[in-house]
């Protein structure tokens, strides 16, 4: 039950966020494209709830990567205040709130691909796992690069608010080097967690099938 009202209030959040977003982002365009992902995922999710739920931790960390997008489709990247005051903080040259999203595009999609390969016992607990839970976080970062660049290729000058690089030639390369610490962070920081909670999962659904 706890793990329930835990989901829902996260879900609930996201929604929330969402909703508010809408009603007067800086570009209508651009939060779309920014919010894409969430409206991509949030019915992927409530379709496998049941059939294959994820760890706790792994829906929390969605929801987290969920708010961060949709604050930066809110105000575009560039513009976000909390990005501006760590600018000024450390004296930098440029908002740095896009940073945040490409490191939590790594420490998902490497969490996310690290539960799969686990539960789906494509592999076992080891250096393999990590090594491709690494490749396939790698991979949605270039990957979600070449969609920038096919969107700056459709709308010009139009793309500029969601590329987001604000005059950074290297911006594609620290974008991929974040995602990669991200990945790291996850898979070096929070995997015994994952385990333990997938092992509760497991249980509960043996638990379950016994009754």
């Amino acid at each position: 039950m706890q793990r329930n009202r835990l989901l829902a209030i996260l879900g609930l959040t996201v929604l929330a966020a969402l909703l508010i977003s809408a009603i007067a982002p800086y570009d209508r365009a651009t939060w779309l494209l920014e919010v894409a992902p969430v409206l991509i995922a949030a019915p992927l999710l409530a379709c496998t709830r049941e059939r294959f739920p994820l760890t706790t931790l792994l829906y929390l960390l969605i929801a987290v990567h969920a708010l961060v997008l949709i604050l930066g489709g809110a105000y575009t990247y560039a513009r976000v205040p909390p990005g501006f005051w760590v600018q000024e903080l450390f004296g930098l040259s440029r908002n740095p709130y896009d940073k945040l999203g490409h490191f939590m595009q790594g420490l998902v999609p490497a969490l996310l691909a690290r539960e799969i390969l686990l539960r789906g016992r494509f592999l076992a607990n080891g250096r393999m796992l990590a090594f491709l839970s690494l490749c396939v976080a790698l991979a949605v970062s270039a990957f979600y690069e070449l969609i920038e660049w096919w969107v700056a290729l459709l709308a010009g000058q139009g793309a500029v608010e969601f590329l987001g690089t604000q005059g950074d030639p290297w911006d594609t390369q620290s974008d991929i080097f974040l995602a990669l610490i991200g990945a790291g962070t996850a898979l070096l920081g929070l995997g015994r967690l994952q385990d333990r909670q997938i092992d509760e999962l497991e249980r509960s659904a043996h638990g379950r099938g016994q009754a």
